[in-house]
């Protein structure tokens, strides 16, 4: 069921959400549609970004913020340079066996930063290619081509060789290194790229990965109910930027009465709840004033109001209830859980522009910011870069809220469902649909 909201409220929502769009028209390379990791200048190419921008163009075009034709063409640049990019071992190659390096440089498309070749990041492009895929229907050359490449893109992801010799899959490998010794157990946004892996035609990864992937799951109580936890607010919301969880459960889920989109509302509780208690006494935190996610902060020694000076660590995955936390805040979180809680979401938004006015930069929202800080107003310390996947995930959100464009396109993608499917998820619009849809091979 579709939210309703005040004349005001629709009005402010769509200005935040258009201004974040508006992120991937500026920082998108015009030739390659590749997107800067940030807003700063000379900044590389984040993959992660790059598959949220893809996503984002379906909701520009149904409000009017972009024509189709444009937009179907800076989608197949993206896809045309991901499928003809470098795939080898050489260390300045794209990508290899179907992934890609974390980041690119932005004007060549080679791997920079010695970063590695990312599991998730891969994801969440792939991800973005299978939204652009699922909305740009028509039979015209340029739709047609971009569909082709998205199935060539999806298809040539060797999922089942990054679990080396593991049950579960790396975070990512390096030339001469190899795997990460890091493995993706445990919820997190990875839920998404087990999705995908297990939804492949090509290189599906076995369900017992799924399973030994939740095996590690933490669970909690808050309030007398069930929690899957993870500190950082952004987990709970990554995943569901394309999938519609609402009345679908895997085994864990079913067992305890609940969902994953449940669960994240229920995170936004044990975020407010925490904002409010304010254990540590961080100046601003209120049960308005909350969103504790992966994100840069004061690094350093920093001078704090009052006079105190704390050490800070700089970029951290911070979290709630149980850390870490410094006072540091995203100021676009409450906004991107528009979906699960439209009050939270409106009175957290509310409260941090009228409070925090500097946090906005014409209508685009600093990665964060931390009021505890000294600094030249009364939101303190306030990250000087706007980050691509913040922005994508507004769009993306606000989008799911409004209208639920990106679910509804998602629900329809054979590969999708057949991974929700293998991953051990029933009930609702899945069960609804599965005899509706093609096999994903």
């Amino acid at each position: 069921m579709l939210q309703r909201y005040e004349d005001a409220d629709t009005h402010l929502i769509e200005g935040l959400q258009k201004a974040a769009f508006g992120y991937f028209l500026k920082h998108t390379h015009a030739e390659n549609g590749l997107v800067a990791d940030t807003s700063i200048p000379g900044t590389p190419c984040s993959i992660a970004a790059t598959g949220f921008g893809l996503s984002s163009y379906p909701a520009a075009i149904e409000r009017g913020w972009i024509e189709r034709d444009d937009a179907a063409g800076r989608v197949l640049a993206t896809l045309r340079f991901f499928a003809d990019s470098e795939q080898s071992r050489e260390h300045h190659a794209t990508g290899y066996r179907g992934f890609y390096y974390h980041f690119l440089d932005i004007q060549t498309g080679r791997r920079v930063w010695n970063s590695e070749l990312s599991t998730i990041d891969t994801a969440l492009l792939i991800a973005g290619v299978l939204t652009a895929a699922a909305y740009f229907d028509a039979d015209d050359a340029t739709e047609t081509e971009l569909r082709r490449l998205a199935d060539v893109l999806y298809r040539r992801v060797e999922w089942r060789w990054a679990l080396g010799k593991s049950k579960t899959l790396s975070m990512g490998w390096r030339p001469k290194s190899g795997f990460l010794r890091y493995r993706w157990e445990g919820y997190s946004e990875a839920l998404l790229l087990y999705i995908l892996a297990l939804g492949s035609p090509t290189h599906p990864i076995p369900q017992a990965s799924y399973d030994a992937f939740a095996a590690s799951n933490n669970w909690q109580t808050f309030d007398d109910l069930p929690f899957l936890y993870a500190g950082p607010l952004f987990i709970h919301l990554f995943p569901h930027a394309w999938i519609d969880f609402r009345d679908i459960s895997d085994r864990q889920m079913t067992e305890r009465g609940t969902d994953h989109f449940r669960n994240t509302q229920l995170a936004i509780r044990v975020q407010r709840d925490y904002a409010q208690r304010n254990p540590s006494h961080f100046l601003g935190y209120g049960r308005d004033m909350w969103g504790l996610t992966a994100c840069d902060g004061p690094s350093r020694r920093q001078r704090m109001q009052g006079g105190r000076r704390k050490h800070f660590v700089g970029y951290a995955a911070r979290g709630a209830p149980f850390g870490p936390d410094d006072g540091t805040v995203a100021p676009w979180a409450a906004l991107a859980c528009l979906p699960f809680d439209q009050q939270a979401a409106l009175d957290g938004v509310k409260h941090v522009l009228a409070t925090y006015p500097a946090v906005n930069h014409d209508g685009h929202f600093a990665g964060s910011f931390n009021p505890t800080v000294a600094g030249l107003g009364p939101a303190g310390w306030v990250d000087d870069r706007c980050v691509g996947i913040d922005q994508g995930l507004l769009v993306m959100s606000i989008e799911n809220a409004r209208s639920g464009l990106i679910w509804s396109l998602m629900r329809k993608c054979p590969a999708l469902q057949h991974g929700l499917q293998q991953a051990g998820f029933q009930g609702g619009w899945l069960s609804a649909q599965s005899s509706m849809l093609p096999d994903p091979t």
